[in-house]
């Protein structure tokens, strides 16, 4: 089940960590970033910093009368694809910084492939355009305004966009076993999936979030599928599941390598074998 290097952590289960990964190093944790940036959103809302509805363009340079809200960001409903255009297949985030974002914001009404609530059309740019509109209503960097609304609230400290180089854990080459080098995520696309986490960082927002519900109810960024509520993420080289059920199990499976959809999969059965904690 485990040969990729894996951790997998969960109520009512020992963790299993194999073949070099570990509980305490850092990992990307791609889409799962999106979790965070929606709890960020309904925080501010809670505290007057911004509303929920707030068409995009009072925080951002856009055209008006798009009809896009902050809230169609967060649940994928804004219409918008789910990639900006003319990204490079290698590295394809590494150029896509704050300038190649502004430069898109003066289109957005040419670019979307749907009203917005008409159709859910899952989408990074969305997310991207999230989390700036964010950092402008807080008038601090993204990492701040998470820092401040949700990653302290939930006693979180090993969560950040840059982790020291050598707590890194990476992917290997499959003909040389040298470590791959990792996506650029740190520029516009960070709120979309650009934060690194250790896997049990990354089980303290699950838990916090939807378990104990720490910080109010859960974010619109959440999956349902059935009673499972879940979210997952992917980078080249790392992918990771996390769900609950209602009755308090949880699960979070981190990969390095391999297919993310096996990583949902695996993730999905150890969840339905898992036990509460305690029993």
């Amino acid at each position: 089940m485990f040969r990729t290097p894996s951790c997998l952590l969960g109520s009512g289960i020992e963790p299993r960590v194999t073949h070099g990964h570990s509980i305490s190093g850092y990992v990307q944790i791609g889409s799962l970033t999106k979790v965070v940036t929606g709890t960020a959103l309904m925080r501010m809302a809670e505290a007057d910093v911004l509303g929920v509805d707030d068409p995009i363009e009072r925080w951002l340079d856009t055209p008006p009368g798009s009809g896009i809200t902050l809230r169609h960001l967060a649940d994928h409903t804004s219409g918008l694809p789910r990639l900006p255009p003319g990204l490079p297949r290698r590295n394809p985030y590494g150029g896509f910084d704050q300038a190649a974002l502004d430069a898109l914001l003066g289109g957005l009404g040419e670019m979307a492939t749907a009203p917005p609530s008409a159709s859910e059309e899952y989408s990074n740019l969305g997310y991207a355009l999230l989390g700036s509109a964010l950092s402008v209503a807080a008038g601090v960097p993204y990492e701040e305004v998470v820092r401040t609304y949700v990653l302290e609230p939930l006693g979180i400290d090993e969560m950040t966009a840059y982790p020291p180089a050598e707590q890194r854990l990476l992917a290997t080459t499959r003909l040389l076993n040298r470590p791959r080098t990792p996506w650029t995520m740190d520029g516009a696309i960070l709120p979309a999936g650009g934060l690194w986490a250790t896997p049990r960082a990354a089980a303290q927002l699950l838990t916090g979030l939807l378990v104990d519900k720490l910080l109010g109810p859960p974010a619109p960024t959440w999956q349902k599928t059935g009673a499972v509520t879940w979210h997952n993420g992917a980078t080249d080289g790392a992918s990771v599941f996390a769900a609950t059920l209602p009755d308090g199990r949880w699960v979070l499976l981190h990969r390095l390598g391999g297919s993310p959809t096996d990583t949902d999969r695996l993730g999905g059965q150890a969840l339905a074998a898992s036990r509460l904690s305690g029993q």
